[in-house]
Formats: structure tokens, C-alpha cells, sequence
């Protein structure tokens, strides 16, 4: 019998899909969120180059007081280049462990900011940690849209009878940006108002 075989099964997921889409199953309505999902990513991607570019000019102000600290510039110019390396692949999971580790990184190259005074002074070093700071909080603002609208885009998708217009035309679940070090939830902070602590010997 020909319902049995494969001819039949092709014309009849052909069938599926032109119903679907003619009984507007959510084909458009997933469409629009997964691009609203897709826009605040990018607002994501756009704050976490905008933080790695100014860490960068803040490691170039720290250099011009403490040039001997050349292993913590190393590790913070890593963590960048992973970061830099990360965000066009789009992988929230990646970038945010990116992430997470530069902000390791910078909360070593503020620490040695503690031993040098005039550093702590200097106005263009205070106008970037101001950047910095705002950039985060940014970042966390951007971080919560993003996952906001994922999860309205995931959630539709799995509903009936949009999750039968999903399977038909592909559309997967989007992965969230979760921090998963506890420790990056926070910015990295350095008290100024405390003296200098003494140099290594």
C-alpha cells in the first residue's frame, strides 16, 4: 500500500509544513523573537569589545608607572585575546567564560595598582576604571535583555502547535549567558582610600 512507503512520507511532511505555515502555526512569531533574541546579543558582543578595548588602554597606563609587572600584563593581554576570540563565534557559553576570566585578570592588574601611588592619581587611569565600571554595568544590563528575550523565544518553541512549525523549519533553543564562576558576578574592586601596601622585596 503506498501510504506505507516512502514516497508517501516526503509529500507528507511537504504537506505538514505547507499547512503549518498557511494555518499560521507561530512561523512568523518565532521568527521575530529569535530575532530579538539575535539583536540583544549583539548589544552583549558590542559591550564585551568595548570592555576589552578599554583594559587594554588601562593596562597601557598602568605600564607607564609599573613596567616591571610584566607578568600580570601578559595575563591580562591572554584573557583579552580569548575574549577578542570568542565574541565573533557567538557562543554565549564561551564568551562568558571569556569573560569571567579577564575580569580575573583585571582584578590581578588592580591589585598591583595598590603600590604605586601617583597610578592611583593619575586622571586618565580614574576615567578608565570609570569606563570600565559603566561598561559592566552594561554588560549586566545587556546580559539580562538578552536572556529575557531567549527565554520567551525558547519557551514559544516548545509550545503546541508552534513547536511543530520549530521542528519544521529548524529553530533550536537558544543557550543562555549564565555566569557559572559565582566570583565574576562582581566586578573586580580596589579600595583607594586605604594606603599603598608595601612593595614585594
Amino acid at each position: 500500500m503506498e501510504l506505507a512507503t516512502g514516497k508517501w512520507r516526503a509529500p507528507g511532511r511537504l504537506a505538514l509544513i505547507i499547512a503549518l505555515s498557511a494555518s499560521g502555526c507561530g512561523y512568523n512569531t518565532i521568527q521575530e523573537l529569535d530575532e530579538r533574541a539575535a539583536a540583544a546579543q549583539k548589544q552583549i558582543e558590542v559591550q564585551l569589545q568595548r570592555r576589552a578595548d578599554l583594559i587594554q588602554n588601562l593596562v597601557a597606563t598602568v605600564k607607564g608607572y609599573a613596567q616591571h609587572e610584566e607578568a600580570v600584563f601578559t595575563q591580562v593581554a591572554e584573557a583579552r585575546a580569548k575574549l577578542a576570540g570568542a565574541i565573533p563565534r557567538g557562543n554565549p557559553a564561551e564568551m562568558e567564560a571569556a569573560n569571567a576570566g579577564l575580569t580575573q585578570a583585571l582584578g590581578r592588574l588592580l591589585v598591583i595598582t595598590e603600590n604605586y601611588p601617583q597610578l592611583k592619581a593619575d586622571q586618565g587611569f580614574l576615567r578608565l576604571q570609570d569606563e570600565i565600571t559603566g561598561t559592566e554595568n552594561r554588560i549586566a544590563v545587556a546580559r539580562t535583555d538578552y536572556n529575557d528575550t531567549a527565554r520567551q523565544y525558547n519557551t514559544y518553541i516548545r509550545r503546541f502547535p508552534a513547536t511543530l512549525t520549530a521542528r519544521a523549519s529548524g529553530a533550536k533553543q537558544r543557550d543562555y549567558f549564565e555566569v557559572t564562576n559565582a566570583g565574576a558576578l562582581e566586578a573586580p574592586k580596589v579600595d583607594f582610600s586605604k594606603p599603598p601596601g608595601k612593595s614585594p622585596p
